[in-house]
């Protein structure tokens, strides 16, 4: 496993295990095959209502606490009770603190929950904050209108996007860059068969998931694949054995489309997933 270091000193996993669309015993056996394989940064949500089966798995897994990196999100319809929210996640979660806690989304009252995070950071229940989906614009506002800086802002990236210029105002403000979907959900297949990745899976005797992590991991952005099944689950963490040349990762650059496949406001997945809420 490598390592970046967030603006606050803390050390997280550059790959770690998504768990959205994962629930009931799929869930729980999935986190407890992943922390068994070696993931130590687990990532949840309030909106995924998987937290319990999250503590469950981390519970049997019998790994020490202060081993993990467990991450989890407060919904945007949630902001006005952003701290009852997180002490019940902890609850569900079985953990007396978690490591970083993201706004999921920059709707609704972002500003005041950005603010109780700020104070629940204070009492340690939460060892560092973030945000999600926050495009450069907002991210920037929230900074100079608080005291704290996001540690992270995870949203969608993989081959096709990339998020290149969204990732030059991380490093600029020292925001570490999360990935979600780093393996493209429904186009997986598309990218997979891209001839780029094709030719560097068999160059380096490599899964075309793991060219894709390693991509990603290389340029210091964190990702979080998922998966229910347990040889992916171990497949994806076996991603640091390998290191793709500066020509290699130029070449996976030009196939950037720029556009978002998943976290946009008029796509009809996310509706939908807003619209439930």
């Amino acid at each position: 496993m490598e390592y970046i270091t967030l603006h606050n000193g803390m050390q997280m996993p550059l790959l770690g295990f998504g768990t959205f669309q994962n629930t009931g015993e799929d869930c729980e056996k999935s986190v407890y095959t992943a922390i068994q394989s070696g993931y130590r940064l687990i990532d949840t949500a309030q909106a995924y209502g998987n937290e319990k089966q999250v503590g469950k798995a981390i519970k049997a897994s019998g790994i020490e606490r202060n081993e993990l990196f467990i991450v989890t999100k407060v919904n945007f319809p949630s902001y006005d009770d952003t701290e009852q929210v997180v002490l019940e996640s902890l609850e569900k979660l079985g953990t007396s603190y978690v490591d970083l806690v993201l706004l999921h989304w920059p709707f609704g009252n972002r500003y005041a929950a950005w603010r109780t995070l700020e104070k629940l950071q204070e009492t340690g229940s939460i060892k560092a904050i973030g945000i999600s989906n926050f495009e450069p614009d907002q991210m920037i506002d929230l900074i100079h209108f608080n005291k704290v800086i996001p540690v992270v802002n995870q949203i969608e990236t993989n081959l096709y996007c990339q998020r290149q210029q969204e990732h030059q105002w991380l490093q600029k403000y020292g925001v570490a860059h999360m990935a979600y979907a780093p393996l493209g959900q429904g186009h997986r297949n598309e990218m997979f068969a891209q001839p780029e990745i094709v030719k560097l899976a068999k160059k380096y005797e490599k899964t075309a998931a793991q060219i894709l992590l390693r991509f990603f991991t290389q340029q210091g952005i964190i990702v979080i694949p998922k998966s229910i099944h347990e040889e992916r689950i171990k497949e994806n963490i076996d991603s640091f054995d390998f290191k793709l040349t500066i020509d290699e990762i130029a070449a996976l650059r030009n196939l950037d489309k720029n556009e978002p496949l998943i976290g946009k406001s008029e796509n009809p997945e996310f509706v939908e997933f807003a619209m439930n809420w």
